[in-house]
Parts: C-alpha cells; sequence; structure tokens
C-alpha cells in the first residue's frame, strides 16, 4: 500500500509473495484472505495491467496466478517503457508549441528528464537482474552488503 496499490491488490499481491508456491488460484487467494472472487479478480486485473502478476493454466485447467523472480524485472522494464511514451509525447508538444515558447521549453525539459530517468533504470535493471536469480548467501560481492566485521578489517 506504501508504494502507492490499493490496499486490496497489496494483500493479493502479499499473499502470492509469501506462498512457498509463488502461485495461488482465485478460489484460493479468496480462501486465504477471506474475500470474494470478484475482489479476487478486480486486483488481479490491475496487478497483470501492471505485469506484477503472470496468468498460468494449471494441469485441472485453471487460472493460477503467479509472481516469480523475473516479475519484477518485466515490471521495471515496462515502467521505462511507460515514460519511453510520455518522452514521445512531451517531444510531439514541443513540435505544435514551437520550440521557443516557455511551455515548449518545460515540455523538452520533461522530455529529457524522463529519457535520462527510462535510460537508467533499464540500465540499472540490466545490471541487477543477476540478483532476482540468487539464492540468500550467494549473491556477488559487487551487490552484497559489507559484513561488520569485514567493515572493520578495512580500517
Amino acid at each position: 500500500m506504501a508504494s502507492g496499490l490499493p490496499k486490496m491488490t497489496a494483500r493479493v499481491l502479499t499473499c502470492l509473495f509469501t506462498t512457498d508456491a509463488g502461485s495461488l488460484t482465485a478460489s484460493q487467494l479468496a480462501q486465504h484472505l477471506q474475500v470474494s472472487p470478484a475482489s479476487i479478480s478486480k486486483a488481479i486485473a490491475f496487478l497483470e495491467s501492471q505485469s506484477l502478476v503472470r496468468r498460468e493454466r494449471d494441469e485441472r485447467r485453471r487460472d493460477r496466478y503467479v509472481v516469480d523472480d523475473e516479475l519484477f524485472y518485466q515490471a521495471t522494464i515496462a515502467s521505462a517503457r511507460s515514460n519511453d511514451q510520455l518522452v514521445e509525447t512531451a517531444r510531439q508538444g514541443v513540435a505544435v508549441l514551437g520550440p521557443h515558447t516557455p511551455a515548449a521549453t518545460r515540455l523538452e525539459n520533461i522530455a529529457r528528464f524522463l529519457d535520462f530517468i527510462s535510460e537508467s533504470i533499464t540500465r540499472a535493471a540490466e545490471q541487477a537482474r543477476e540478483v532476482l536469480h540468487t539464492k540468500p548467501g550467494t549473491i556477488s560481492n559487487d551487490t552484497a552488503q559489507p559484513s561488520p566485521d569485514h567493515e572493520q578489517t578495512r580500517h
């Protein structure tokens, strides 16, 4: 919820993240959260639109909602791409308003800012992608925090 998700959506996502399997059916989610199937359906629709949950069919032909290591990477890349659309729209506005107007200058600055942010997010996601596929305790020294003992030995 602190990141802006509606309460039910946050509850569904948390429920999926905290299951060992990383997936549940709508029925299982409704049972775990003690809410209606309609509440689950609405939350799942939003989570799917944000690339935070993936839908799969199980052997019994039921939809299962899945969170896995790759979804955070995909959601981050999708966010960067949505910024790219804003950049394009802002630059179209510059062309419409004329390049020497204060509004066009503002739009161009917004476009440059978002373009930089989008490129930085994409680059960081690519560099950090392996972190999503490592088990705790196996993270490389480049991304791990130094232990207090290690910190003392460096001084």
